[in-house]
């Protein structure tokens, strides 16, 4: 620990878990006081004690979709407030009257569900919105003023540019930051009863110009916007801004620990000069909330920047916000993906200061792990080719079983149909078979699995020469579950699906949306670096009873991953079907 940096950085995998474990051994947070909602220090003066030992926030500002980086944050504050028997608070940093919709908020509660994360308990609702607290964010303001530690600029964007120096040149001071108290409160108030405009002043801490770090030269915490906020209408023309706005919000609400992504680390002394400040005035209640960073969600890939997302959306690259092939939470679920995935991901990426690169092969292996764990079974072929029983009796048909589930016995088995014609994979029949290839071709024998072992013994084409139906005998003594069962010994096992029973249905084959590792790396244009193999369509033949499978259900199509049946483009009795994750990691083997 040095002086400069205060903040132990613990060589576990999660630092900021040890902070919180220190804090409360140390009992730094016992004697704070909640008044059961967000307040100023006289709301919780006379409250009983925080009956949360710690509290957490996860702030998005509602101006676009959740991407996997939030997702992080997300398993990282309500996790930690789970496991310390704290509260995490869901508030909206709607601060910003100009970018921020409905549609985006309704997103982000869905995402935080469905990650589930609740704010809500059968004691609290801690579900918040910045743009409340605006009236106490003014007084906070008034009261800098009042202190003089806040001036009004009327300098033009531009010249507080020029004046603001650089990393190694000092700033200088505003010609206006010498103005009265009497002069800085009378424009203050006059900012507010809408007289100016957009740009003419801006209201900014005054602390040192000469300061190493650009953030406390006097940095500008409330502006004038003429513009309608979509939760207080047009009550208010002056705005604050973000750095202004956030450690007050946390402050009101009594978070305990900030945490935020590293980008912030140098906004951190603003965020303690203020909050100092405004507890000195005896507007914010002790002990004041810390802020920690940690390093963002960095995957192989994927793009995260919200620009180039916008960009990906709007020259319509992908479908749309939701697109499978999106790395945000809306895609994610759309795709299949699992919110236990995500948490299993954040729990062996773990929380550091280090900005590594994480592959994308360990996000898609979480997946996979919990889908192995919940998904019962089914069978797909993809690439149907059929299949003629030569001896089974036409118009006959039997009752093969499969169970749902490997793992969970107690999920019972299914019915499959068998009859005469069925659909198998066109890879599995070979006319002249390559070295080792132990499937179907000509004389060959293999187990139907689940059903019989049948032996090949040929196949028919089209004029042009292509196979379009393979021919078999089946030995009626050798049905799985029988005593003849093993009575044959086969080195080849085949999936397949009843053609006279089986779902005609569409099935899209989603990869990753880029083919390089770091795409937009350097000076490449990461669109040049979009995988045109990223959604493949296909029409495959599917067990009968995927034809009922319900909008979100998911699957693993036994042989080739995991599927869910498309929450938006799948109808009653007419399903579609999206690929989550292949059963293994074939990405470096293959390219794709």
């Amino acid at each position: 620990m040095s002086k400069s940096n205060p903040t132990p950085v613990a060589p576990a995998a999660n630092f900021i878990r040890n902070i919180v474990e220190a804090d409360l051994a140390a009992g730094k947070y016992a004697l704070r006081r909640w008044a059961g909602r967000p307040g100023l220090a006289e709301a919780h003066a006379q409250a009983p004690l925080d009956p949360a030992r710690i509290r957490t926030r996860f702030p998005p500002e509602p101006n676009g979709y959740l991407h996997f980086g939030h997702a992080k944050s997300i398993c990282l504050n309500f996790g930690l407030a789970r496991d310390f028997g704290g509260r995490c608070h869901l508030r909206f940093d709607d601060t910003n009257p100009e970018k921020e919709e409905q549609e985006y908020v309704d997103s982000i509660v869905d995402a935080v569900k469905w990650l589930g994360f609740d704010w809500q308990d059968e004691q609290e609702n801690n579900l918040y919105y910045a743009s409340n607290y605006f009236p106490w964010m003014l007084q906070c303001a008034e009261y800098l003023i009042a202190a003089g530690h806040a001036y009004v600029d009327s300098q033009s964007a531009e010249e507080m540019r020029a004046n603001r120096g650089t990393l190694t040149e000092k700033g200088k001071d505003s010609p206006f930051r010498n103005r009265s108290i009497a002069e800085n409160q009378d424009l203050f108030k006059r900012m507010q009863a809408g007289e100016f405009a957009d740009g003419t002043h801006v209201l900014r801490a005054k602390i040192d110009m000469a300061s190493p770090n650009i953030n406390l030269r006097d940095p500008a915490i409330y502006r004038i916007r003429h513009a309608t906020h979509h939760n207080t209408g047009d009550q208010y023309c002056v705005y604050p801004m973000y750095t202004f706005a956030h450690p007050i919000e946390d402050a009101l609400e009594n978070i305990t620990h900030s945490i935020c992504t590293l980008e912030f680390e140098d906004q951190r002394p603003f965020y303690d000069w203020l909050l100092e400040r405004l507890a000195e005035g005896g507007l914010l209640q002790r002990p004041l909330p810390q802020q920690y960073e940690f390093s963002r969600l960095n995957l192989t890939y994927v793009v995260l920047s919200k620009r180039k997302l916008i960009q990906l959306v709007e020259e319509r690259h992908v479908a749309g916000w939701d697109d499978p092939r999106m790395p945000t939470l809306v895609g994610a679920r759309r795709r299949g993906y699992t919110p236990q995935g995500f948490q299993l991901l954040m729990d062996r990426v773990g929380v550091s200061k280090n900005d590594a690169l994480i592959d994308y092969s360990l996000l898609e292996d979480c997946m996979r792990e919990t889908m192995n764990e919940q998904d019962e079974r089914r069978i797909a072929v993809l690439d149907p080719l059929k299949l003629v029983i030569t001896n089974y009796p036409e118009g006959q048909s039997e009752l093969c079983q499969a169970p749902n589930h490997p793992l969970k016995p107690e999920l019972g088995k299914r019915d499959m149909p068998f009859s005469r014609e069925l659909w198998i994979e066109r890879e599995d029949f070979m006319e002249a078979p390559s070295k080792g290839y132990h499937r179907l071709y000509p004389g060959n024998m293999a187990r139907l699995r689940y059903g019989y072992v049948v032996k090949c013994t040929g196949c028919e084409k089209d004029d042009s020469g292509k196979i379009t139906a393979v021919l078999c005998e089946y030995l009626p003594e050798t049905r799985s579950g029988t005593p003849g069962a093993d009575s044959v010994k086969v080195k080849g096992n085949l999936h397949w699906v009843c053609a006279a029973h089986a779902c005609t249905a569409e099935v899209r084959l989603y990869d990753r949306l880029f083919k390089t590792p770091s795409p937009g790396a350097g000076d490449t244009d990461f669109l040049t670096e979009l995988n045109p193999d990223s959604c493949r369509r296909i029409t495959a033949q599917l067990e009968a009873c995927l034809k009922e499978a319900r909008p979100g259900q998911r699957f693993q199509f036994e042989r080739h991953g995991y599927f869910v049946a498309d929450p938006i483009d799948s109808k009653a009795g007419a399903p579609v079907f999206n690929r989550a994750v292949t059963l293994k990691d074939s990405w470096g083997k293959t390219g794709g």
